[in-house]
């Protein structure tokens, strides 16, 4: 016999589940289509945390105490990381230059040791050394051990200027290198002499070394008119050289020197500023000899 169960009246079949509507609310909607625009995005992503952060920043500054708290523990985390060993300078090394110009340079640096290596202006030091007149040039590096090394060209001199009563070293490109006592404190370097002497001094040399046959009678080189040369030799005679091609009409004279003795005759003054034809200056007794041979004037007997 099959059993009937019945539903107790008081139970109810679960009524079916509602189905969520998939579309946003009007205020996720509304934020959605302003999320679009770059502005916005802009704005909520950089402007608004840069505001917040501003803020905050300006609310700690406006307290004095506060302000001066931060600032003196920001000073003393630079100043424990600037003074660790590490970082100290214990040795100045100057090198490339002569034992007194390493103390000249030492003295005007004015370096004290130890120091931070953050406290040192690497280019202020470059340009005090390099304001010496025997410094050409002058590089500042640190290098590790602590040591601050100065690296110095130094000018090289290559001719004694005679400036008024003063004698000053001058290197090839006519800077002064340092100033001279006496001429025989360098006898070793060749004379020039004259205003403006200093700003030709290439050309003095290429004049001195195209004058090599005639170097050892050479006593130096006067600027004229601070457009020229003459060449000062011994006996009291000068070469006077042309503005233009100075070397060219050296060679001509040194060639007819070679060909003629023309050095060695009784002349005060060879002008070579008139073409290729030298002009000769006798000396006062050949002079009076050749004013004899021509009957300009008489004879002077001798009373010996």
């Amino acid at each position: 016999m099959q059993s009937v169960i019945r539903r107790p009246r008081h139970i109810r079949p679960a009524a079916p589940a509602l189905r969520r509507d998939p579309a946003p609310s009007r205020l996720q909607y509304r934020w959605q289509r302003l999320w679009l625009r770059p502005f916005w995005r802009f704005s909520f992503r950089v402007l608004l945390p840069f505001a917040m952060l501003a803020g905050i920043a300006g609310l700690v500054w406006s307290d004095p105490a506060r302000a001066g708290a931060i600032k003196a523990h920001v000073a003393a985390m630079q100043n424990a990381v600037q003074n660790r060993q590490e970082f100290m300078m214990t040795t100045l090394s100057i090198e490339g230059a002569s034992p007194d110009l390493a103390d000249a340079v030492r003295g005007k640096l004015k370096v004290t040791l130890p120091m931070s290596s953050f406290d040192l202006d690497l280019a202020a030091l470059r340009e005090v050394a390099q304001s010496l007149p025997a410094v050409a040039e002058a590089q500042v590096q640190i290098r590790s051990g602590g040591v601050l090394r100065v690296l110095i060209t130094e000018r090289v001199p290559a001719l004694v200027w005679r400036k008024g009563e003063n004698l000053i070293l001058v290197d090839s490109d006519g800077h002064p290198v340092a100033a001279l006592h006496t001429r025989s404190d360098r006898a070793d370097l060749p004379l020039i002499a004259g205003q403006g002497a200093d700003e030709a001094a290439g050309e003095a040399l290429d004049i001195l070394a195209t004058a090599g046959p005639i170097s050892h009678r050479i006593q130096g080189l006067v600027r004229m008119g601070q457009r020229r040369w003459d060449i000062v030799l011994d006996y009291g005679q000068r070469l006077m050289l042309p503005a233009e091609n100075p070397i060219a009409a050296l060679d001509r004279a040194l060639a007819l020197d070679q060909a003629e003795r023309l050095f060695d005759r009784d002349i005060s003054a060879i002008d070579l500023r008139y073409g290729p034809r030298p002009v000769l200056r006798l000396a006062p007794y050949a002079m009076t000899k050749r004013q004899e041979s021509l009957g300009l004037i008489k004879p002077v007997e001798s009373s010996l």
